[in-house]
């Protein structure tokens, strides 16, 4: 009789092994067998991101060590972690204080700092040799961003490049600290600065990796400590270019980080740990009665995160969606809960909306004259100067008499943009075939995050992977007219609508004072609180299964 796979093997997918009868072979052959199987079945791979507040103080460390080690007694491990909460924060305002040639309240910013980091330190690792190792290394990179402050005020100017190392600091001098708690924990661990890894362009503030370059170092530098059961501790947010200099991934990139690495090195999965049960079905600090969604398509996920959902940043999943690696959220706090996971397919439901969102940092910028109807390219023209701007165009219409057009960016770049096409446009301006470029910062964006329908089948299975192709069922009847209807039962009036390509998103510009209303009418409209055929559906565990954490870690 062939025995049953065992359970490791079930999770994974790998082919269970077979037993050998004592009384069959000599010992000696019994245990090289022995032996070759037990290294033929590889252990999963999960890349675990740790978010600031997951980081932010001794306690919140002494949880993710636990977290580590219950995962590293039946998977390899790669950590990334953020700064610790509000470090960045204050690095932001140490760079821009040092433009202003502030240099003295720059000096109060690192010493907060230090002082923070010294805490966690004195609680977490009892070594004497250890401390004073740690302590050290921090005040050198302390240091270092110190000196980039000074030069910033002795000029009056800030570059990019010098803005990055500043902000950066915060992951390097989280990183070693948790690396020595986990060995303090009898986790072997070695902290890994991402600018050995992650290669980027120069494109400080928002730099994009580059995939080969990051595959080769990561494959070099990681996969031998796995190979030794080392659990690599690696900076998330930062990177490098190919000669060095360190760059950012934008603000909240450590999750991007996370997924950038999963590909690299080909992980089973990368699980985002954060202060939330997974992404719900909205805001909950402004609609109450939510619940988290068990599972999302990487396209639902997508929209979810490029429209306001901050749990997860809009680029994460850019890495993971070539390679089909499932990514998990879960809570830090609450790490029993499933959170939500994140695959090519998702989950069916019987609904047509799965959550609805808001951005209210937006800005809305108009284009009018009769004579743009007339103007040769304005849409091309548009959006080269919006892209020159780095400006991302979250939603664009134009009137049917192609007088007047509307575009709703982000609030962060809004000023030059605004100015770089009363630039573009002068001609048209000075000739009144424009009549004018406005901008309005009373708007915001509710978006409504529609069920994506995953159509392949494969012998009666679901295709996963890159092959799988999403098709949203066209036009599902009701959705943009039971949305509309609970707006005006709430009296919200709507600036601009429109539907994403993808057929995944109803966007919907609405006055920034009637976002809360807008979201809680939705919400309310489409039952996305209440308990539904797949709401108590929890998604398959990652591997392994972590049990409720005693709230005393006692080191």
């Amino acid at each position: 009789m062939t025995p049953p796979m065992n359970n490791r093997a079930l999770r994974t997918g790998l082919p269970g092994r077979h037993f050998v009868s004592h009384h069959s072979v000599p010992a000696e052959l019994h245990q090289q067998v022995h032996q070759e199987l037990q290294h033929s079945v590889k252990k999963p791979l999960q890349v675990m991101k740790f978010g600031g507040t997951s980081v932010g103080d001794a306690s919140c460390i002494a949880r993710v060590v636990e977290i580590i080690r219950a995962a590293a007694r039946e998977s390899q491990v790669v950590v990334v972690v953020s700064a610790m909460s509000g470090v960045t924060n204050q690095l932001v305002e140490a760079a821009t204080l040092s433009e202003a040639g502030k240099h003295a309240s720059v000096g109060s910013i690192f010493e907060g700092i230090r002082r923070q980091h010294e805490r966690a330190i004195e609680a977490l690792i009892p070594s004497a040799e250890e401390r004073t190792r740690i302590t050290s290394k921090m005040k050198l990179l302390l240091e270092e961003a110190d000196r980039f402050c000074q030069g910033a005020s002795l000029l009056g100017e800030l570059t990019p490049r010098s803005r990055d190392a500043i902000s950066g600091l915060g992951e390097r001098l989280s990183a070693p600290l948790v690396a020595a708690a986990l060995a303090e924990r009898g986790v072997a661990s070695a902290a890994i600065d991402a600018t050995e890894l992650v290669v980027t362009d120069s494109c400080y503030g928002g730099a994009e990796p580059q995939a080969e370059p990051t595959r080769e170092r990561s494959e070099a530098r990681l996969r031998p400590l796995l190979d030794q059961g080392i659990v690599p501790v690696v900076t998330g947010f930062i990177g490098a270019t190919p000669d060095g200099a360190l760059t950012t991934l934008g603000r909240g990139g450590s999750d991007y980080s996370a997924t950038i690495l999963g590909a690299a090195i080909k992980a089973d999965e990368v699980i985002i740990w954060t202060d939330v049960d997974g992404l719900q079905t909205s805001d909950p600090r402004m609609v109450a009665g939510g619940r988290t969604v068990p599972e999302l398509s990487y396209r639902e996920a997508s929209e979810l995160a490029y429209f306001g959902a901050k749990v997860l940043h809009p680029k994460t999943l850019r890495a993971v969606m070539p390679c089909g690696i499932p990514l998990w959220i879960r809570n830090t706090f609450a790490p029993e809960r499933p959170g939500t996971r994140i695959t090519p397919a998702g989950q069916p439901s019987a609904g047509a909306v799965k959550a609805v969102t808001a951005i209210p940092d937006v800005v809305l910028i108009k284009l009018g004259g009769a004579g743009m109807a007339g103007a040769p390219d304005v849409l091309g023209r548009v959006f080269r100067t919006t892209a020159a701007a780095r400006a991302d165009v979250l939603l664009i219409s134009q009137s049917s008499s192609q007088n007047d057009l509307c575009l709703v960016i982000p609030s962060a770049p809004a000023k030059r943009t605004l100015e770089a096409l009363r630039c573009e446009f002068a001609p048209e301006l000075a000739s009144a075939k424009t009549e004018s470029i406005t901008v309005d910062s009373t708007v915001a964006i509710v978006a409504v995050i529609l069920q994506q329908v995953m159509g392949q089948q494969v012998m009666g299975q679901q295709v996963m992977g890159q092959q799988v192709i999403g098709q949203r069922l066209r036009g599902i009847a009701g959705v943009v007219g039971r949305t509309c209807s609970a707006l005006d039962h709430e009296n919200v009036s709507i600036v601009a609508i429109a539907q994403g390509s993808n057929e995944c998103t109803l966007s919907l510009v609405v006055a920034k004072a009637d976002m809360k209303a807008a979201l809680m009418s939705i919400h309310r409209e489409f039952q996305l609180g209440e308990a539904s055929d797949h709401s108590s559906a929890e998604p398959a565990m990652p591997y392994p299964y972590y049990q409720t954490l005693p709230t005393n870690n006692q080191y």
